[in-house]
């Protein structure tokens, strides 16, 4: 892949949608998935219209992290009708096959898939579409990139070295095809003991902060290790949900918060751009 092949092809904005959000890492296990969830439920109960897209064709989590495990229908107009659940529209590959069955695709027909989830699914007018997308640099990331206008896309990762080397690979892809970076989000920065109140940092220190500060990103939020948030999400009523007052809540309002306001900058730099150039 050249930078100039793949930045080359202007990306379709989806009709009715005003802002695509991805979520992504470089590497599995760094909870995109519980992200993506508790960043849908952020912006929702800001009275946004959010849709939520599961792009991790090969391990599709959102269902049962939303609570639903329905079968995706047709719209009276021949489309992919989403499904809803805690107010936010849902489409996954999990809404078609069965929990158990493996997803057996080449790498062309998950870029195919992810393109009919995008365009023959009739979403509605949304604020925010957020794509949950699966770990790497694969197809399933590109194809996204060149099938729409990306408003940006979120960068997750834990404190670990190793999630930090392959988070920079994910970072560089996305620069390369233009996508703006709204920022980085790591996950398990801490345990906090529930008795002295003390934190242990079980995966490292500082490693996202230090990485936004290493490659000049906003650095969104940290969320610490916490087993309610393993709890809400095998019970299908996510921690923002299940626990809405808690500190962990308000450390997702805070990142979709950051987020928002990221977005906003960037608005702004895009206009000045556009003034100065006319």
């Amino acid at each position: 892949m050249t930078a100039e092949s793949e930045t080359s092809r202007p990306a379709p904005s989806l009709a009715g949608v005003q802002h695509i959000i991805a979520v992504a890492s470089g590497k599995g296990g760094v909870g995109k998935s519980t992200i993506s969830v508790n960043l849908s439920l952020a912006l929702s109960q800001e009275k946004k219209t959010v849709g939520l897209l599961d792009a991790d064709i090969y391990g599709p989590n959102i269902p049962q992290m939303m609570g639903i495990s329905k079968s995706l229908e047709k719209s009276p107009s021949g489309k992919i009708q989403p499904l809803v659940s805690h107010d936010i529209r849902l489409i996954s590959i999990g809404f078609v096959v069965g929990t158990s069955d493996a997803i057996i695709y080449r790498g062309p027909l998950v870029g195919k898939m992810i393109k009919r989830f995008l365009d023959d699914a009739e979403w509605g007018e949304l604020d925010y579409l957020v794509i949950d997308l699966p770990p790497g640099t694969g197809d399933a990331s590109l194809t996204l990139a060149q099938s729409t206008a990306l408003t940006g896309v979120v960068i997750v990762t834990t404190p670990q070295q190793v999630a930090l080397a392959d988070v920079r690979k994910s970072i560089s892809m996305f620069q390369r095809l233009r996508v703006p970076i709204l920022g980085i989000v790591e996950n398990m920065s801490y345990y906090v003991d529930p008795q002295s109140q003390s934190r242990s940092y079980i995966f490292g220190q500082g490693g996202g902060h230090a990485l936004s500060d290493e490659l000049d990103l906003p650095f969104l939020g940290e969320i610490p290790l916490d087993p309610a948030v393993c709890a809400g999400g095998d019970a299908g009523k996510p921690v923002f949900l299940s626990h809405p007052e808690s500190a962990l809540a308000e450390v997702f309002r805070q990142i979709s918060q950051n987020m928002v306001d990221r977005i906003s900058q960037l608005a702004r730099i895009d206009s000045s751009d556009i003034a100065i150039s006319s």
